[in-house]
């Protein structure tokens, strides 16, 4: 009896074997680019603040803004620990609650226990994993999944309403899980859950959702703000959807191919290799099975999960959004193979991804510590620098001379983003100096360093700031 339950839930026994790991792992990593600056990072701002509870440049997050204001009642110790210990336990309950939705869908065991797997596992949820500020697609992806669970457990006038409830709390922790509003009942009508009158029905009142999300955004009190690069075109589009593709469906070593610093094609190729595979079992071996309604319906599926992202801006971190519903795309043509030795062949493609899978989840996750040690360095070589040559300033400018050092996501970033533009200096410091802190970057070339110079010297002439920091690589100069 106790074999017979271990082997219907061996992914997840995995998972919480591997859970410590994932955790030393995030733990030792420090923030670099994006995780200075997202509202996850330490905030000293008053709790009730228009900032933390209204629409603010682009993103309605007060998940985010809260927990940042939690990190910021004691810096120094929470973050950014708190942040990835909240990160890796949020993946590790998303991948619980894949197992629990796989088994609701009545997917077979081995199926179940597999997309558990390729879903913890997959180097695609490294980007949001491994990265201070994935803690909203995270927990977006957590609520989501317990939004369509309810939505497939529940009946009558309570069922929307708890669906719609965490619909709702997902989408404060990142607007892209509005795409459940859809989702949901796409999936209950593919698998049979609900008729196509309910399905019509509950799909108005996902498309009413958004709708009314969008005239909360037009309505409320806000500070719009659209980035130039989140400006759809059609060449980006096309480009994002191939690394939506290639991020989602093979575990391949994007450092060693990518990142030409890094280049190893060796490696790149080998990886590539053993994720061809499963691609061929899933999507060629098995082409067939995608004319099952439940295969149409999870394809659509998918592309709605990922469609804010790949119409904006897509990196490694988006792949998250719809890495669950490709997890179950894998459950159900693995539970439509009935014959017993076809289903032992399966495991030969799966060992083949998760070999590759784990080693390229270990080298980017050695990548990523070592963009956050540059960060760390080069802020104690700016405190060193900057006490020998004067008391701690309030006020700090940082002319950044441009970096031709090549960078990739979260994982490979250029010095003076791991540096956070001088935030890396303020948590060494526990936030007391510098209380301020603008930057500039300036052109690389011939005479940058006396660009930068005469820039410094204005500045300190002009008493816009106490010092400056000139930061040309990893190289901290200090003017006063």
């Amino acid at each position: 009896m106790q074999n017979s339950r271990c082997q219907l839930i061996y992914g997840i026994i995995i998972v919480i074997l591997l859970t410590p790991l994932f955790l030393v792992g995030a733990i030792s990593i420090l923030p670099t680019f994006d995780d200075w600056t997202s509202l996850v990072s330490p905030s000293f701002e008053p709790f009730f603040s228009k900032e933390r509870f209204l629409f603010f440049g682009y993103h309605w997050r007060p998940f985010d803004s809260i927990f940042g204001y939690i990190v910021g009642l004691n810096p120094q110790t929470l973050f950014p620990l708190l942040n990835h210990i909240c990160v890796v336990l949020g993946h590790v309950c998303s991948t619980i609650l894949l197992f629990i939705l796989a088994r609701k869908l009545q997917l077979s065991k081995l199926a179940c226990n597999l997309a558990t797997l390729f879903f913890f596992l997959s180097p695609g949820m490294l980007a949001t994993v491994l990265a201070v500020d994935g803690l909203n697609q995270t927990y977006a992806n957590v609520w989501a999944l317990i939004a369509t669970l309810s939505y497939l457990s529940m009946s009558g006038w309570k069922k929307y309403v708890v669906w719609l409830f965490f619909i709702f709390i997902a989408t404060l922790c990142k607007e892209n899980a509005l795409m459940w509003a859809l989702i949901a009942p796409i999936i209950a009508y593919v698998f049979d859950f609900t008729n196509r009158t309910t399905f019509r029905k509950d799909l108005l009142i996902g498309i009413g959702l958004i709708i009314a999300y969008f005239l909360a955004i037009l309505l409320f009190p806000s500070n719009i703000d659209i980035h130039p690069e989140y400006v759809p075109s059609i060449g980006k589009t096309f480009k994002d959807f191939f690394k939506f593709l290639l991020s989602t469906w093979f575990a391949v070593d994007f450092v060693s191919l990518l990142h030409q610093p890094s280049r190893n094609l060796i490696i790149a190729i080998a990886t590539l290799l053993l994720s061809l595979p499963l691609v061929y079992f899933i999507f060629i071996k098995n082409f067939k099975s995608f004319s099952d309604k439940r295969l149409i319906g999870l394809v659509i599926c998918l592309l709605i999960a990922v469609a804010p992202h790949i119409f904006t801006v897509f990196s490694m971190m988006h792949t998250y959004a719809g890495l669950a519903i490709a997890a179950l795309i894998i459950g159900v043509v693995i539970t439509k193979l009935n014959h017993s030795k076809t289903q032992k062949l399966i495991y030969l493609p799966f060992i083949a991804y998760f070999i590759s899978a784990v080693f390229v989840d270990v080298h980017l996750w050695h990548e990523s510590y070592k963009s956050g040690l540059v960060g760390k360095q080069m802020a104690q070589q700016a405190i060193e620098k900057t006490l020998q040559a004067t008391a701690a300033p309030n006020s700090v400018e940082i002319i950044i001379i441009e970096d031709d050092y090549p960078r990739l996501s979260s994982f490979c970033v250029i010095p003076s983003d791991a540096f956070g533009w001088g935030r890396a200096v303020q948590h060494e410091t526990n936030y007391q100096w510098p209380t301020q802190l603008n930057d500039t970057t300036i052109e690389r070339n011939n005479q940058s360093k006396e660009t930068a110079l005469k820039l410094a010297q204005q500045t300190i002439n002009e008493k816009k700031a106490d010092c400056v920091w000139i930061v040309d690589k990893k190289e901290i100069e200090v003017v006063k």
